[in-house]
């Protein structure tokens, strides 16, 4: 991020001295992690991004941090803050913090790169897993569909809240499992699968049983309930992965779900005109 300090002035007058304790570890200059303080004149309505942004423009230029949008949309941001893992552009620091410090770290269970940035090489690598995307044996129908897929909005209801991840890392960071077993698919990447394995669009269920049906998988959560806590968007990881281990269940037991099929395009609708088409796909399939 960038900007100056005038980025930083506000109409209000009135601020308040916060104590910000930032974890530093600087591979390149000295390989032992400890904390700087730094004393923040932080105004009403200030986010832990906004602080974090204060001290680099004004106090000390390597604190180094990642953050993109400033929206709880990217999820870029996510930190430990004060022992639980947020995102710092949504998290205020006077009205909901409420302390005289605020002590930020890297998220937990996982690498550090440097100071509060962490490498979520784990978390992409086990997302990458489960294959996000509709899966079809008919591979003329995953990669180049004639028309839509099939799906009533039911049914549409019965993955939608999983569909809401940012990839944020902060429900692998609050798993204890995670931090006890690193070959632990994760939360993020259980949620995904199952949300994907529920879209009536998708016939990947048995592929993805591949990665998900063991000892370091679906059935490794302890439904501890921390994902769910720390999960910014409310997708509710916990809920999803209890969900996915009734699904295995099922279709275990004989329960068999035949995939969507392409939607019959009305014979008397015809293309608008001037309406551009869609671009040409830049990866080829």
């Amino acid at each position: 991020m960038s900007g100056t300090t005038d980025s930083y002035k506000t109409n209000f007058t009135e601020t308040k001295d916060i104590v910000f304790k930032i974890f530093r570890y600087e591979p390149d200059v000295n390989p032992k992690p400890h904390f700087d303080t730094f004393t923040v004149p932080v105004v009403k309505g200030w986010t832990v991004l906004d602080a974090v942004m204060y001290i680099k423009e004004n106090l000390d230029s390597t604190v180094s941090y990642r953050a993109s949008c400033r929206m709880g949309i990217c999820g870029s941001c996510a930190m430990e803050i004060n022992g639980k893992p947020r995102l710092a552009c949504q998290t205020q620091v006077i009205s909901e913090l409420r302390s005289k410090e605020v002590v930020i770290k890297p998220l937990a269970n996982y690498p550090v790169l440097r100071d509060v940035v962490p490498d979520l090489t784990p978390l992409i690598e086990k997302h990458a897993d489960v294959r996000p995307y509709i899966l079809r044996k008919d591979k003329k129908v995953e990669v180049n569909p004639k028309g839509e897929l099939y799906q009533t909005p039911d049914q549409l209801e019965e993955y939608l809240q999983f569909s809401y991840c940012i990839k944020c890392g902060a429900c692998l960071a609050a798993c204890p499992v995670t931090g006890a077993d690193v070959k632990f698919i994760g939360p993020q990447a259980l949620t995904q699968s199952y949300r994907y394995s529920v879209d009536t669009r998708d016939d990947g269920f048995k592929l993805r049983l591949e990665v998900m049906d063991h000892s370091h998988g679906v059935w490794h959560c302890h439904f501890a309930g921390a994902c769910s806590e720390a999960c910014p968007k409310g997708v509710d990881p916990a809920f999803a992965i209890q969900l996915f281990k009734r699904e295995i269940t099922a279709r275990k037991f004989g329960k068999e779900v035949e995939p969507a099929r392409l939607a019959r395009q009305p014979a008397d609708v015809k293309r608008r005109e001037n309406i551009p088409y869609a671009p040409e796909k830049t990866v080829k399939q």
